[in-house]
């Protein structure tokens, strides 16, 4: 006799099962917390000095790169740089946590390495089209191939990149490391480039929102909370 007819459940009905691993949950939780308080604090520490430069040094004496098109607002860094020093330490050790736990539990190889058959241009351009025109390319509880290579890349390339960016920055750090800051070019390079990978950060995370939107937010918030997903991983 079949589990579901023993318990008087049928064989169509959607059960709940886990799916979602709770390192990844919790996390991804902390992730999430730390960086509304890097991007508000961020942004605090960037509007008492809106300009970007090239090189290691920059002030308001010197000839900048680029004129960010907001007011200069002098004294929130005062009170936003020991904020977003503190969440930064605390993403770091979340990112190293989701790293490791990702590997003890197969996470990576599971989830998000992609198949070599799904690597193939022409594959990955489907996908594209697909998501071009709204239609979703696979399960909504599955991650396709431009998924699994986008999370890659902001996991191990895009993370890492905004994280040695702003130890570069610090001179404290850079007093006992300073390739940090000489291999980038300087602080003020530092703190520009900083500047560019939190903005592809800000753009991934509103993709990332937005298809979440398309395929069913209520749904995938639950089991990014519970750990638990429709067994016909339909999203609600």
């Amino acid at each position: 006799m079949r589990y579901e007819a023993a318990i008087g459940v049928l064989p169509d009905q959607t059960r709940a099962v886990p799916r979602r691993l709770l390192v990844v949950r919790i996390t991804h939780w902390i992730a999430v917390l730390s960086v509304l308080a890097l991007l508000v604090s961020g942004a605090g520490i960037l509007i008492s000095h809106p300009r970007l430069y090239w090189g290691e040094a920059g002030n308001i004496g010197t000839e900048s790169l680029i004129d960010l098109p907001i007011p200069f607002i002098i004294g929130p860094s005062v009170w936003n740089r020991p904020i977003h020093f503190l969440a930064a330490w605390v993403l770091v050790l979340a990112g190293l946590a989701y790293a490791v736990g990702g590997w003890v539990t197969r996470h990576f190889r599971q989830d998000l390495l992609p198949a070599r058959a799904d690597l193939r241009w022409g594959r990955i351009t489907g996908v594209i089209s697909d998501h071009l025109r709204w239609k979703a390319a696979d399960d909504t509880w599955t991650y396709n191939v431009l998924q699994r290579l986008t999370y890659l890349a902001v996991t191990f390339i895009l993370f890492p990149g905004i994280v040695w960016t702003g130890l570069a920055m610090s001179f404290g750090v850079t007093s006992v490391f300073p390739t940090l800051a000489t291999a980038l070019g300087g602080h003020q390079s530092a703190r520009t480039l900083h500047f560019a990978l939190v903005g592809l950060l800000v753009l991934f995370l509103i993709v990332h929102v937005a298809m979440l939107c398309l395929v069913g937010f209520t749904s995938h918030m639950r089991a990014m909370i519970t750990g638990y997903v429709p067994q016909d991983r339909r999203a609600r």
